[in-house]
């Protein structure tokens, strides 16, 4: 083995470790304090959380962090069996004696690590949506429409993927040496068309969407983004109790197919007011340009990504040093692909906490817009019934809550919108 192939072995497996002992060192914090703090509602929340409540926010909490280490602990076996332990170079070595070298190969080779991954997965999915879910009261589905939902997520994922790797591809073998910025264009187009797609033609194959009936409550909500200056092509309804007992309300769509999404759960748990504040939160997203900073930043990334990837995927250590050997014979371009995806999350995540910061801002901005269009107090008495029906902690570990959350811990939103929180 060459001396880049070996350092980058080397680097490879440091991560990995530290990764992994840094993921269980955050989790068994997140266990111990959770449990530590299980007995006692927060001073704060005792007048509006049971201490049954919390008991099972903080069960639930534990229990999922647990399976968060079984899950880690997996992953990183089967990163290391694809990997350094010959996985993806064997898989590869036998679909190129049974096609042979070109676009089938590759495109078989993609499929066959995505099924292989999906099949090693399924377990574990299986038993946090029947066992975890299920234990604290959550899921709604039925095996039947679990084996559904993955059956047709499998084909969309192929109908839609499949052409987009296959163009991607091609451009890495056709498009000379700048091919990655091309192949990023199409990245790029592709992800900002799904954005307008994919609320009529994809979300509806997984779940009804049935425009808003409640007409005092229609009034109120088209009143609201009238007077945040808000078009969207309608209010729809979303069957998640399908699914889940989990509730929610987003915007989804881009441009002019922007649309206001309420699952059915959340107009059974929240009164008018309350939700009026939840949908003047999610405006604060777009009033603040938060999703378009999103995009941009993820435009930006994405092309370091792209440029990285179109140096790394000529260079054999690449390959040698992530336990492959590339084809002489025929193109690697699938393979590179792969690698890269495979190692690309291993360097990035000890970024986590600078992204979980730059959208807990985002969150508080939000939320400063909402108290200036509604009533903070009524976002704080949504947020708290939305806390307490998804059994969410109040007492996270800080520290991490300040790795991984994307969204404040309960205690310092709550106290914000209770200090500041007057109608508007």
């Amino acid at each position: 083995m060459e001396s880049p192939a070996l350092m980058l072995s080397l680097v490879f497996c440091a991560l990995l470790v530290a990764g992994l002992i840094t993921r269980t060192v955050l989790a068994t914090r997140q266990i111990r304090h959770v449990a530590r703090h299980r007995a006692t509602v927060p001073a704060a929340f005792a007048q509006t959380i049971t201490p049954e409540a919390h008991q099972k926010a903080a069960d639930y909490t534990i229990t999922k962090a647990r399976f968060g280490l079984l899950d880690t602990v997996l992953e990183a076996a089967v990163l290391l069996g694809w990997t350094l332990l010959g996985g993806l170079d064997w898989l590869n070595q036998a679909l190129l004696a049974a096609l042979g070298g070109g676009m089938v190969q590759q495109l078989s080779l993609l499929a066959a690590f995505s099924l292989i991954g999906g099949l090693i997965g399924l377990p574990l999915a299986w038993w946090s949506t029947f066992r975890i879910e299920e234990r604290f009261g959550f899921n709604k589905m039925t095996l039947s429409l679990w084996l559904g939902d993955l059956l047709k997520g499998a084909l969309v994922g192929a109908l839609v993927g499949l052409p987009i790797a296959a163009l991607v591809l091609w451009l890495m073998g056709a498009a000379g040496a700048s091919w990655w910025v091309w192949a990023w264009g199409v990245w790029m187009a592709f992800n900002l068309l799904a954005l307008v797609l994919y609320p009529t033609l994809i979300a509806p194959l997984f779940n009804k969407f049935e425009p808003l009936q409640d007409e005092t409550l229609k009034t109120r909500v088209n009143a609201l983004m009238q007077r945040c200056g808000f078009a969207a092509k309608g209010l729809f309804v979303m069957d998640g109790s399908k699914r889940s007992a989990h509730a929610n309300a987003y915007f989804t769509g881009f441009g002019a197919a922007k649309r206001v999404v309420f699952f059915d759960t959340l107009l059974q748990q929240l009164n008018p007011a309350e939700i009026d504040a939840v949908l003047a939160h999610e405006l604060g997203h777009y009033k603040r340009r938060h999703i378009l900073k999103r995009i941009a930043l993820m435009f930006a990334l994405s092309l370091l990504g792209f440029a990285l990837l179109g140096w790394v995927s000529g260079q054999i250590w690449f390959y040698t040093g992530l336990g492959v050997m590339p084809s002489l014979n025929a193109p690697n371009n699938a393979l590179a692909l792969l690698l890269f995806m495979m190692a690309v999350p291993l360097f990035t995540y000890f970024l986590s906490p600078l992204m979980a910061r730059l959208s807990r801002s985002h969150e508080f901005e939000a939320d400063a817009y909402a108290m200036a269009q509604t009533n903070g107090q009524d976002l704080a008495s949504a947020l708290l019934k939305l806390y307490k029906d998804n059994a969410s902690t109040l007492t996270p570990d800080p520290v991490f809550a300040r790795f991984y959350y994307s969204h404040p811990p309960a205690s310092e939103r709550i106290a914000r919108l209770r200090a500041t929180g007057t109608p508007a």
